[in-house]
């Protein structure tokens, strides 16, 4: 590292709380050094209140860009001077490009998911979508989807503050996209859930139903509602396959993990930064596999 670490070298970074656990430094400082681009990546542990100081920080020590994670993604958006559509919508930055002094916020996570999604031969547009699950990368996809156009998104969540959220942002993508028809169901009405996933040709789960430790449990209760020509994506990575991915490929249906989102997402990221390509494929054999 103290061979590549010089006078120019540039600083990114990832702000939120916790991030001793994030693999982003990893995955960065592997592909600035691969690529020969003479920057470093370091995570800072900043909590909500600090978020003031962590931007002002950022334009003082000229730190070329961030990633945020949480409790932090939304309390960003107070700061930038420009945001991308997406970002926009989603009211929400994973990703800070700082070009002197000037901030532009990204939100690479929906991105993430359609790139994984075409990794895999899946193409969103003129797609009908099911999604379940209004959170944060719930939204993200679902905005991302109607960006690429996707013909109808199906968003079904318990009532509750996501819930609420999730009728802004349908009002938000009525204004921007309103050749994408997006509609918002009670996840408690199964029997809507079950038309619209027979008349779907992608099923999401972005909660976090079925992570660990709670690997037994799935959104779908019915598992009659796969079928072969069916798309299931779950936003859950660990683990990889999940209960929902399990029972849809014993169906027959195609089925797409998180963990291409998490490392599509990261890819994008790194592009805004840089402009390059990040070796995502031996990104992946390293640290997703």
């Amino acid at each position: 590292m103290e061979k590549r670490i010089s006078g120019t070298t540039a600083l990114y970074s990832l702000i939120g709380t916790p991030v001793g656990h994030s693999g982003s430094p990893a995955m960065y400082n592997y592909s600035f050094q691969k690529l020969g681009v003479d920057s470093a990546y370091l995570a800072f542990d900043i909590s909500l209140e600090k978020v003031p100081d962590a931007i002002a920080a950022m334009k003082t020590l000229n730190i070329k860009g961030s990633n945020v994670t949480m409790p932090c993604k939304s309390e960003v958006v107070k700061y930038m001077d420009e945001l991308s559509p997406a970002a926009r919508i989603v009211g929400a930055v994973n990703t800070i490009v700082n070009n002197n002094g000037k901030l532009t916020g990204n939100i690479t996570d929906g991105v993430g998911f359609v790139r994984s999604l075409k990794e895999n031969g899946v193409d969103v547009k003129g797609k009908n979508i099911t999604i379940i699950g209004a959170g944060g990368a719930a939204t993200a996809i679902q905005v991302q989807c109607a960006l690429d156009g996707a013909k109808e998104i199906s968003i079904f969540n318990i009532k509750d503050d996501f819930y609420k959220r999730a009728e802004e942002t349908i009002e938000k993508l009525k204004q921007e996209v309103p050749q994408c028809v997006v509609e918002l169901y009670d996840l408690e009405d199964r029997q809507k859930l079950r038309e619209k996933i027979a008349s779907s040709n992608i099923l999401v789960n972005a909660t976090k139903v079925g992570m660990h430790p709670h690997e037994d449990e799935s959104p779908i209760k019915d598992n009659a509602v796969f079928r072969k020509d069916l798309v299931v994506s779950d936003t859950v990575y660990n683990p990889k396959q999940t209960k929902f991915l399990k029972d849809a490929e014993a169906v027959g249906c195609k089925t797409v993990d998180g963990t291409g989102m998490l490392l599509w997402q990261g890819a994008e990221a790194f592009k805004l930064y840089t402009g390059l390509e990040m070796p995502a494929k031996e990104v992946e054999e390293l640290y997703f596999k």
